[in-house]
């Protein structure tokens, strides 16, 4: 009987085992998040998206920018004072426009500053929030990325060409309906892109080149903006990442059950104390 009791005990621990592990990695990234708020005297806002592992078929899936995660950034920078500078900690390959155009205009409105520090990468609607902020801080091999919007597994500068090789009689009406979308979502995006910039301090026609470059199809979707080519576009980028930034992505590693991908610490902060 001692010896069911002990296969009953074991059987026990190592049903909590994953949960005391999750517990506890949110607890290091927690306390390493304070401690470089506390470095750098700047709020720091974690949005992590990582390849996971669904629990029972073991299916992997991809994690994307969401209305949650814009949901839950937009809280986050509202909490925050504006004489409070915000660290905006992106690892992401995009997601829904709607949520990066949201958290890109919400930086852009704070009267505080607002750097985005990029560890590894952060594409397609990582770069248009990256976009917003007052610094964008790289590591050296660190990438952005082109912002032309896709419709499906469809580039949308491609379905333009297509109008443009194609006689308009071979081409199927809902073909012809992705057309017209795609032209609509470049000049969508086309038209933030110019907001954002111009508000940076971009010339209107600087700005208007930027937009046309990053929409309409020069690059794949996946082409890597690197911190040179960047700097050549003109974006204020820097390299000099601290250390502290690499070592809180270790924290963030492929984990075999769902996460949050957005994360900062709840802090009673004075929203009358400007």
């Amino acid at each position: 009987m001692q010896g069911m009791d002990f296969f009953w005990i074991l059987l026990l621990l190592l049903s909590f085992q994953p949960l005391l592990q999750q517990r506890m990695l949110q607890y290091f990234r927690q306390a390493l998040i304070d401690k470089i708020e506390k470095l750098r005297n700047s709020r720091v806002i974690v949005i992590i998206h990582r390849q996971e592992t669904m629990s029972f078929l073991g299916f992997p899936i991809m994690k994307f920018l969401t209305m949650e995660d814009s949901e839950a950034v937009l809280r986050a920078l509202e909490e925050t004072p504006d004489n409070k500078d915000i660290d905006l900690v992106l690892h992401t390959p995009g997601g829904l426009v709607l949520a990066a155009v949201q958290i890109a205009r919400a930086i852009r409105r704070r009267k505080g500053k607002t750097r985005v520090i990029v560890p590894h990468y952060a594409m397609s609607g990582g770069t248009l929030i990256a976009l917003a902020a007052d610094e964008i801080i790289m590591s050296p091999n660190a990438v952005l990325g082109p912002l032309d919007p896709q419709l499906g597994q469809f580039p949308a500068p491609s379905l333009v060409k297509l109008k443009e090789t194609k006689d308009k009689n071979e081409i199927e009406d809902k073909t012809w309906i992705m057309i017209d979308l795609a032209e609509k979502s470049m000049k969508q995006m086309q038209e933030v892109i110019i907001e954002l910039l111009t508000e940076k301090g971009f010339e209107k026609e600087k700005a208007e080149e930027l937009a046309k470059m990053m929409t309409e199809g020069l690059w794949t979707h996946d082409y890597p903006i690197t911190p040179e080519k960047a700097k050549e576009m003109g974006l204020n980028v820097s390299t000099d990442i601290p250390t502290e930034f690499l070592k809180l992505m270790s924290l963030y590693k492929q984990p075999m059950q769902r996460q949050k991908s957005v994360d900062f610490i709840e802090k009673p902060y004075n929203l009358n104390k400007r």
